[in-house]
């Protein structure tokens, strides 16, 4: 790599690292440690092809998710991480420390899911990608990563009910769940 190729790899590095980091945690579930290691095995490869590439976080962004996977596919027993139950309190979206402890929770309920459910997650929802690109990235079809996300959501609510209070579940009408989707309502 050239002097010049050589300062652009540095100036991405410098600002886009700390969202990708962010990812990167993300799809370890939690795991800051493990979330560096994943970027910076990212960063080498792509430093390795920086002269080729055409949009740098785009391939970044690639090479986690292909390398998560490929975590996934490990045949030996991954280390489980033990983690505490959930506060029984219901923090109040206003206050920073209840947000403080929703976000420690959502943590710790990534955590508890498998890598695969986490990452489509991820994904979804915190890159907000749409499901076609999602399904491309994993390798898999669009139905999958359909089915993948509804059963992902449904351990993560089961995981951690007191994150219901950012559900959409808030925003339904009173009286709304006492009629099947047939009946008409006077």
């Amino acid at each position: 790599m050239d002097a010049e190729g050589l300062e652009s790899f540095r100036e991405f590095v410098d600002s886009r690292s700390p969202a990708l980091l962010k990812t990167a945690v993300l799809l370890c579930g939690g795991d800051r440690h493990a979330g560096e290691d994943l970027l910076q095995n990212a960063l080498v490869r792509t430093a390795a092809k920086w002269q080729r590439i055409e949009e740098p976080e785009a391939y970044v962004r690639r090479v986690l998710y292909r390398q998560q996977i490929g975590r996934w596919r490990l045949k030996w027993p991954r280390r489980e991480v033990s983690v505490a139950e959930p506060p029984e309190r219901e923090p109040q979206p206003a206050d920073p420390a209840a947000a403080a402890d929703l976000r420690v929770v959502m943590r710790q309920a990534l955590g508890r899911l498998t890598p695969r459910q986490r990452t489509v997650l991820v994904l979804r929802y915190f890159e907000d990608l749409p499901e076609a690109d999602v399904a491309q990235l994993l390798g898999c079809s669009v139905g999958t990563v359909r089915s993948t996300t509804h059963r992902s959501l449904a351990r993560l609510r089961a995981l951690a009910p007191e994150l219901a209070v950012l559900g959409p579940a808030d925003a339904e009408p009173a009286g709304s769940r006492d009629c099947s989707p047939m009946e008409v309502r006077p």
